[in-house]
């Protein structure tokens, strides 16, 4: 607006920018030429602070809207709006939270006063003025609102210095999770591309289903320890370069209540993701599967997407008692066992992120592949149902 009486005022359009040093912003609002010559006077030997006047409310509140204020003195009759009408608009807004705001009325009406205390106000002036009370009571409320910057800046920095740590902790943890599964892959003759395409492409199905963005994280997370009971099975029977007898096999399911028993009664629900995995990852949806035998949805959903994943990547991957199958022959036996060991949505989602998977398999995959239908070169580790299915008894899929 114009300049009047010789007050600083600033382009209507301008949007100030706040740095260490600046001087405070003091709005006052009044439709008298005199009040407001008033009240610039009784402020202006306050050191540091920069006097924006309105005549006009409508005008004060788009300025205060759009700019930082410090503090504001407004007077409560003004035509078009109020200064009630003006606090409630302002208070509406976060910015202006615990931003200080004097009515200045002659108003003494009771019901006056406590609407303008509702709607915002901190405190009131009542006119005629003192100066000197003035002054005072602005140099106060300046020094409040400096206190709540520095109090909010200091939050600020709590919260930036408590999301970094939180930062570090949650990579000390991925670290410590990857790592010692990372290991169990090692004893199983596997590299670490196993589980970390198995914790990918479970994040994959996860998303596609339409799970919240930190329960794929955890999902992401923990799929790794999905085989951490292996660390209680023998080399001997997890380096078989065959089949297992039925006493090695059952030895060989015993990894999942190891599992457990290693992963229960945790308190976070990112170790309890990690129970669920372990823990139903080797049950079907027909209920065919180990160690319950449940079956659809009673199994966890985070163990049958897993599930999917595992064997998919399993099927991929060459390992001391199994070739590596083609990522085409894979896919096909998961779709084909769709309903049957798997949950058709997962499936369905792990088919929707085909693109994406196949993607990933080219690019982490080094092992030396061959296509199922070298019946020879798979006979000592796969035997074929009557269908034509491929059973799992000694694959990957149950180890």
């Amino acid at each position: 607006m114009n300049a009047r009486f010789g007050l600083k005022t600033e382009e209507r359009n301008a949007v100030p920018c706040r740095r260490p040093g600046a001087t405070v912003k003091v709005v006052l609002v009044d439709d008298s030429r005199s009040a407001l010559f008033a009240l610039q006077s009784s402020l202006s030997n306050i050191e540091g602070i920069e006097i924006i006047t309105f005549m006009v409310p409508k005008e004060a509140l788009n300025y205060c809207l759009e700019n930082p204020v410090d503090l504001l003195f407004i007077d409560y009759m003004m035509p078009g709006y109020t200064g009630i009408d003006v606090i409630k608009t302002l208070k509406q807004s976060p910015d202006y939270d615990l931003v200080p705001i004097v009515m200045v009325t002659a108003e003494r009406q009771r019901e006056v006063l406590i609407a303008a205390i509702e709607a915002g106000a901190t405190e009131f002036v009542s006119k005629p003025f003192d100066a000197i009370e003035l002054q005072a009571r602005a140099t106060n409320l300046l020094q409040l609102r400096k206190a709540h910057l520095e109090i909010s800046r200091q939050a600020t920095r709590l919260e930036e210095e408590v999301a970094h740590a939180t930062q570090e902790l949650v990579a000390r943890e991925e670290e410590i999770i990857w790592r010692l599964a990372r290991a169990i892959e090692f004893r199983d003759g596997a590299t670490g591309d196993h589980i970390s395409r198995v914790a990918k492409i479970s994040q994959l199905i996860a998303a596609d289903l339409g799970l919240d963005k930190e329960t794929c994280r955890m999902i992401y997370l923990v799929a790794p320890l999905h085989d951490v009971g292996k660390i209680g099975i023998a080399d001997c029977i997890l380096q078989k370069p065959g089949k297992l007898d039925d006493n090695e096999i059952a030895e060989m399911r015993k990894h999942v209540e190891f599992g457990v028993s290693m992963l229960g009664d945790g308190t976070s629900r990112l170790l309890q993701i990690a129970e669920a995995i372990a823990g139903g990852h080797h049950e079907k949806w027909d209920g065919t599967g180990y160690p319950k035998g449940i079956k659809g949805t009673d199994i966890p959903l985070v163990a049958r997407i897993v599930a999917v994943a595992d064997v998919f990547e399993a099927l991929c991957t060459q390992r001391p008692y199994k070739k590596a199958w083609e990522i085409e022959a894979a896919r096909n036996h998961i779709l084909e066992n769709s309903g049957l060991h798997f949950d058709p949505d997962c499936v369905a989602a792990f088919d929707r992120q085909w693109p994406a998977i196949q993607t990933l398999m080219a690019n982490g995959s080094k092992a030396q592949v061959e296509p199922p239908a070298l019946a020879a070169s798979l006979i000592d580790t796969l035997s074929l149902s009557p269908e034509g299915r491929v059973q799992t008894e000694n694959t990957q899929e149950s180890r």
